[in-house]
């Protein structure tokens, strides 16, 4: 942080500051402003609005306020994605996304009863049940080119789009007509379990975290005894760790924490696979010689060095896998080679072990890592930026990485 901090305007591309009015600049001020509360309005009997659809009342571009959600009694239903064709009707509830004063002045000119709380969508629209999202367009996504109505995104998905970000434009109207492509941002409010629905289409790249499994708070007792039962088994050492997290697994099935279905689907196939193919390349590389003969010809080639030259290009190797493999998979195939340079160097296997798992995280040169691809589109970085700033990151990394390791663990041969 002190490194960006004293020499960030150096580093970083100057985009200029968005300030109200700027021109060119973005006012993120504005954004949360117009998604700065959740409020609930009444539809008296001397309708005004009745006559006119959503669309034709410019609810949004002349008052930065969004209609999320419908109660049409009458109908006896709910309407969590109201399209810009449907029209209210007396009686009807209403939920709007915006700021207070926004929503005062929009309840004011059409003559709606704006309530001091939630009532109707008190319990569809807690924390525990809706909130709002970021999401950015990823690259090939199905959305690219296309507009948000020639998709039927709220018919699809049952959420609704808030604000559209195109680089340094943004967009509080007519958004179902804009074309989109990659690096776009959206800010999406609706039901946690509908986010869940669009998160698995792989359209869209989610920005904000969260959970769409509901809280069982009754179980929670349940849960932590599992959990404890498991930590206990590991700490002892009486049996395997994967029989011991089993156990706690199991536990929570038996107990209703959360059924087999849940379980099934809580696992991430991916890293799954990624490591039964990772971790049988490593114990080959180990098994065939391959790691010991890599070893010596890169020992070879920086010749007698000291324990702590070695452990700086471990360091290093590992850093410049990892800004093309995961890190997972880096520390699953250096780690085998790390310990061969150890050895052939005369330094503890142990320490260049921990040196290729620290290491694995030193991913600040390239966009590769989806942390740095996140922050890529909204701050309108290029690949030269991240070489520029992750360069003397990497190298500030490993200083602190081995200064860390030599103060608490010392290195010794």
């Amino acid at each position: 942080m002190l490194y960006f901090v004293l020499f960030g305007r150096f580093i970083l591309p100057s985009r200029g500051l968005a300030t109200e009015g700027a021109e060119g600049g973005v006012d993120f001020g504005k954004i949360y402003y117009a998604a700065s509360g959740l409020f609930e309005l009444k539809v008296p009997e001397d309708c005004r609005v009745c006559s006119k659809t959503l669309e034709d009342l410019a609810i949004r571009p002349d008052y930065l306020v969004t209609v999320v959600a419908v109660a049409k009694h009458d109908e006896e239903r709910k309407v969590f994605a109201p399209t810009r064709t449907m029209k209210l009707s007396t009686g009807d509830d209403i939920a709007v996304v915006g700021a207070k004063d926004n929503v005062e002045r929009f309840a004011q000119d059409f003559g709606l009863k704006l309530k001091e709380k939630l009532e109707t969508f008190e319990d569809d629209l807690s924390d525990n049940s809706a909130g709002m999202v970021e999401v950015i367009i990823t690259p090939r996504s199905a959305l690219e080119g296309k507009t948000l109505r020639e998709v039927h995104f709220r018919e699809k998905y049952q959420v609704n789009p808030i604000v559209i970000r195109k680089g340094q434009r943004v967009f509080y109207g007519g958004l179902s007509d804009i074309p989109l492509r990659a690096g776009d941002m959206i800010f999406l409010q609706g039901l946690w379990e509908k986010f869940a629905i669009l998160r698995d289409s792989k359209d869209l790249s989610f920005i904000t975290p969260f959970e769409a499994e509901v809280m069982k708070t009754h179980k929670a007792k349940a849960a932590l005894f599992c959990f404890a039962v498991a930590l206990i088994l590991v700490v002892s050492g009486s049996v395997k760790l994967s029989v011991a997290l089993m156990t706690g697994a199991v536990g929570m099935i038996l107990t209703g924490v959360l059924s087999v279905d849940e379980a099934y689907n809580a696992v991430d196939w991916r890293t799954v696979f990624l490591l039964g193919g990772l971790i049988p390349l490593g114990v080959a590389t180990e098994k065939t010689g391959a790691a010991a003969y890599i070893a010596t010809q890169i020992l070879a080639l920086i010749g007698d060095v000291s324990p702590l030259v070695l452990l700086t290009v471990i360091g290093l190797l590992t850093s410049a896998f990892t800004l093309v493999v995961s890190n997972v998979g880096a520390t699953v195939l250096l780690v085998p080679l790390a310990i061969n340079m150890a050895i052939g160097g005369g330094l503890d296997p142990r320490m260049a072990a921990l040196t290729v798992a620290v290491a694995a995280s030193n991913t600040f040169v390239l966009p590769t890592h989806q942390v740095n691809a996140y922050i890529m589109g909204p701050g309108e970085y290029k690949t030269v930026d991240y070489i520029k700033a992750g360069s003397v990151m990497t190298i500030l990394f490993l200083v602190v990485m081995i200064g860390t390791m030599y103060v608490f663990y010392g290195i010794t041969t």
